[in-house]
């Protein structure tokens, strides 16, 4: 969907980049040497640290995505939400203070740091390489995905801008630049996330929500007309062709598409071709979801809508049996002269039925119980082994900074996922939901309320894909000239060979965070970090949580447990369902399993390979000796 840049959008969001590139050029004086490159020169206030921690976390996945989740799927949205707070565990109790003790620079350092071992240093890296660009390929998409409507640029563009504005910042002024570029805009994430559910709460619910303005200056709220075929005849569409639940009717020359219900109605669908959408080349998809019926209210009062809301009354009337929530669904179909149409459909859904589970994450099959059990693992045990949060370690002055630090993240971020609820749900009942990509369910909301909120959300938005997509880049350019290089070649690089080597790999790495970007369009941005954290659970977390715990743990050990990490979970997504259906362009039966999540099988297996390496490795009484009396 375009809306078309407006000059207020275009003027607010310039000012955010060029604010985010002001910080790059003043702070560009600490980045000479290699620990204030990579680690701020370890003198980041706790208090800051924790704020940067949830600008870091809280990416494009956290704010585009969740909240378009929630807007589409209700409670099984809400569920990414609970599992991303809930790795914070992991990263408190276990994680922070042991790794602010044994890091310097990188992940690669924590797990190392008792071994010295080039395998540890190679796969670490690599490790490290392969979850930060996973973890990019969402941030890039939404990046794009918020440019269009907020610039009315191509995503494509969107993509591009925001590679060239982050690689500036690594390049230029290293971890300092991006600690407060994170810091800036996870406080004003939480400043103007709060004020838009605020405002979702004082407007309450109402069967006729307010609609979003179209470029035309049309508004652009789609309600779907409810007809029956005999009354469709009468008024002069003809039927063309009937696929399933879907006919084909075509009047005055213009294609439309409908579809039946249980009840023998018909309702009127948007749709898409390779060429046209609702019938115009070039045309817009409207933003879809509202109320269709506030339960519990006589008619009288439904028409003029509940008023302001509670937190608590807003989901008690919204969850009422009922409430009439309109979900939209997608369907592909073919026509009589073989041209295929992505058709877009409204259903009637209790508000009961709207926050109850089994939407996305249906559990009947032992399959789907796997994947859902496989996702709750990895957003559980990710968290705490992503390496872009690692580092994020080093750049406070001690362990108890380290884990003070963390609480105030897991407080900031906790509460930030209790408003993607209400701004989620305020999204699906306000015509705010782009049905081909949810992911922008947040910002348009905020246009609702008119474009001075939307400008600054959005542009807050990019600015916090900008934070995020800067940490993942500095964690891989560290794992590049820091780890490779200068460890695993012993290239013996100095400081300032250090930071340069580091730059030249920040542009490598943006470069195809952007092509990839570009390639997973349209994907939602939250499901695709699902799979970061994967992997990042399955390659990353049994080395350290083995290296803290098990004495027996040895450096071949931690070797085999990365390698099968990253080549297991690697392996089950390339070969899932997901791919298959999304960037290959098949479909999802072709897959060669049907497991779209690789955690409940990936996780234990680099456990596994630890353990068993670690026995087989251990070395002999003799050699103990020896090793003893050497460090002796």
């Amino acid at each position: 969907m375009k809306l078309g840049g407006t000059p207020l959008s275009i003027v607010i969001f310039a000012f955010f980049v060029a604010l985010v590139l002001f910080l790059s050029y003043y702070f560009a004086r600490r980045a000479k040497s290699a620990a204030g490159y990579y680690a701020a020169g370890g003198q980041i206030h706790w208090a800051v640290n924790g704020i940067s921690f949830a600008g870091d976390y809280l990416s494009a996945a956290s704010f585009l995505g969740i909240c378009g989740m929630i807007a589409t799927l209700g409670y099984d949205g809400f569920l990414y939400s609970i599992g991303y707070l809930a790795g914070w565990i992991v990263a408190l109790f276990v994680v922070a203070e042991p790794m602010k003790r044994m890091g310097k620079f990188t992940f690669t350092d924590a797990v190392d740091a008792k071994y010295d071992s080039r395998g540890i240093k190679l796969v670490a890296a690599i490790s490290t390489l392969v979850v930060s660009v996973c973890y990019l390929i969402p941030q890039m998409n939404g990046a794009g995905s918020l440019v269009e409507p907020l610039l009315g640029l191509p995503h494509w563009v969107g993509v591009i801008l925001v590679g060239v504005i982050v690689i500036t910042i690594v390049s230029t002024a290293g971890m300092t630049s991006t600690t407060y570029v994170q810091f800036l805009k996870g406080g004003l994430l939480l400043i103007f996330s709060t004020i838009l559910t605020g405002a979702v709460l004082v407007r309450g619910l109402s069967t006729e929500p307010p609609s979003l303005p179209g470029p035309d200056g049309k508004p652009l709220l789609y309600v779907p007309e409810r007809s029956t075929v005999d009354e469709l005849e009468v008024a002069g569409y003809a039927r063309s062709h009937v696929a399933g639940d879907f006919s084909k009717y075509v009047k005055d020359g213009k294609v439309t598409w409908w579809r039946r219900d249980a009840e023998g109605h018909v309702w009127r669908s948007q749709w898409k071709s390779a060429t046209e959408t609702n019938g115009e080349p070039g045309g817009l998809l409207y933003p879809v979801g509202r109320i269709r019926q506030v339960g519990g209210l006589d008619a009288d009062a439904a028409a003029r809508g509940t008023g302001p809301l509670s937190p608590v009354g807003y989901l008690a009337r919204l969850t009422h049996p009922d409430t009439r929530v309109e979900q939209w669904h997608q369907a592909s179909v073919v026509d009589e002269a073989g041209t295929k149409y992505t058709v877009f459909y409204p259903k009637a859904v209790s508000g009961t039925d709207q926050m109850k589970p089994g939407v996305k994450f249906k559990v009947k099959t032992l399959w789907e119980k796997l994947n859902f059990v496989s996702l709750m693992l990895a957003l559980f045990f990710g968290t705490a082994a992503l390496p872009h949060i690692l580092i994020r370690y080093y750049t406070v002055p001690s362990p108890a900074c380290a884990r003070k630090s963390t609480i105030v993240a897991i407080a900031a971020i906790g509460f930030f996922y209790v408003l993607t609820l209400f701004m989620g749900l305020g999204a699906a009942t306000n015509g705010t939901v782009n049905p081909a990509d949810n992911n922008m369910s947040a910002p348009l909301l905020a246009l609702s309320f008119g474009g001075v909120l939307f400008a600054i959300i959005s542009a807050i938005a990019f600015a916090t894909v900008l934070g995020t997509v800067a940490g993942l880049i500095v964690a891989a350019s560290g794992a590049v000239a820091h780890d490779l290089m200068d460890r695993f070649a012993q290239m013996g690089l100095t400081d300032q060979q250090k930071v340069r080597a580091g730059k030249v790999a920040a542009f490598g790495v943006g470069i195809v965070a952007i092509v990839l970007g570009i390639v997973f369009r349209g994907i939602n941005v939250s499901f695709l970090v699902g799979w970061a954290f994967a992997v990042a659970a399955a390659a990353n977390l049994p080395a350290i949580l083995m290296l803290l715990f098990w004495k027996r743990t040895t450096a071949k050990g931690i070797v085999a447990s990365i390698v099968v990490g990253i080549v297991a979970s690697l392996g089950i997504i390339l070969t899932g369902p997901e791919m298959f259906a999304g960037p290959y362009g098949l479909t999802a039966a072709q897959a060669w399993h049907p497991l779209g999540q690789p955690g409940i099988i990936a996780i234990p297996l680099s456990f596994l390979a630890l353990v068993v390496v670690s026995l087989v490795t251990q070395k002999k009484p003799a050699e103990q000796r020896v090793a003893s009396a050497a460090t002796g």
